[in-house]
């Protein structure tokens, strides 16, 4: 896997893991225990769901850890004035006139309906450690280009997202 997570990234999924272990999972198994009592198995489609939210829990608790054992740590770290790690930038796109406001955030917490663009999309590389004013160049592949202007770049510290399930 080797995603590039900030230790902000790293603490949001150890919590969840914790949530998970201690609170879901006694829940669940408590679920999965009722409705076995329930009597013939093979007929409950009680105990069927509860087993498989027990089981979804467990997965997901596999998963997170996954990505905490192989993340490659990344700083979160940029000067005042520039765009870095989980800074909202308002951009306006020099062809059209128009503006965007988009966060920059890792590979985790992205979701581009949602404004937040990864640092490693096209768009989240060019932005990165330019100031406001600057022009930049985005290059989506060898053919497609554009370029914006970065008209505000707001400091903010990424609490407010959530880590995506997959």
């Amino acid at each position: 896997m080797f995603d590039k997570l900030t230790a902000q990234d790293i603490a949001k999924m150890e919590a969840e893991i914790e949530h998970r272990k201690l609170v879901l999972r006694p829940q669940l198994l408590e679920d999965v225990k009722e409705a076995r009592s329930h009597g013939d198995l093979s007929e409950n489609f009680e105990y069927y769901a509860a087993k498989k939210a027990k089981n979804q829990n467990e997965s997901r608790i596999r998963y997170l850890d996954r990505m905490i054992r192989t993340a490659q740590i990344i700083s979160d770290e940029s000067a005042e004035d520039e765009v870095g790690m989980n800074n909202t930038v308002t951009v306006e796109f020099v062809d059209d006139g128009t503006t965007e406001v988009y966060k920059i955030v890792t590979t985790v917490r992205s979701n581009s309906l949602a404004g937040l663009i990864t640092n490693e999309s096209p768009l989240g590389k060019a932005l990165m450690h330019h100031k406001v004013g600057d022009v930049v160049h985005v290059q989506v592949n060898d053919t497609i280009g554009y370029d914006v202007k970065i008209v505000k770049i707001e400091n903010t510290d990424g609490d407010d997202d959530q880590i995506r399930s997959f």
